[in-house]
């Protein structure tokens, strides 16, 4: 088995493409706009904007392979969007982005991260529980199209 070399850092205006490419292919009927997405990079003062690149060999061109986006305000932080390329779901990208955001969070002691997400999005929930979120809430009519969602709680120790 080949190795792979992971590396999580700051996302930049550079990777606006591979950003945008991989929202569209994780949230079809709910991508975020280029114009929202340059705002939390370049503007929002409380966003971390972060990416996760994979390369095959030590000295190869990283590629973005997924993203995250959270908020940090005071003592808690917020997940706003957390996205791997469909074809490299459920290799542990999606764990390593979260491990980077808990201890970003615990370094700064931020107390709770949050997020939302769709009801009916049970592999999402299975992942963010796997993390240690819990339910906390039922927000209805949350989403555009009227979907529920759960507001998840993970309390950072």
């Amino acid at each position: 088995m080949q190795n792979l070399f992971i590396n999580i850092r700051e996302a930049t205006q550079n990777d606006l493409p591979a950003i945008m490419e991989i929202e569209g292919l994780c949230f079809p009927s709910g991508a975020w706009r280029e114009e929202n997405i340059i705002y939390e990079l370049r503007e929002n003062p409380v966003a971390h904007f972060w990416v996760i690149e994979l390369a095959l060999e030590e000295n190869a061109t990283y590629q973005v392979v997924g993203f995250c986006d959270y908020w940090e305000t005071f003592d808690s932080a917020t997940i706003c969007q957390i996205a791997v390329h469909p074809y490299l779901q459920r290799r542990q990208l999606g764990t390593a982005m979260m491990d980077e955001i808990y201890n970003d969070c615990y370094a700064k002691k931020v107390q709770t991260i949050t997020l939302e997400v769709r009801v009916g999005n049970t592999s999402a929930i299975n992942f963010y529980k796997k993390q240690g979120f819990e339910i906390e809430t039922t927000k209805p009519h949350y989403y555009d199209n009227g979907e529920d969602a759960y507001y998840m709680i993970l309390k950072v120790k």
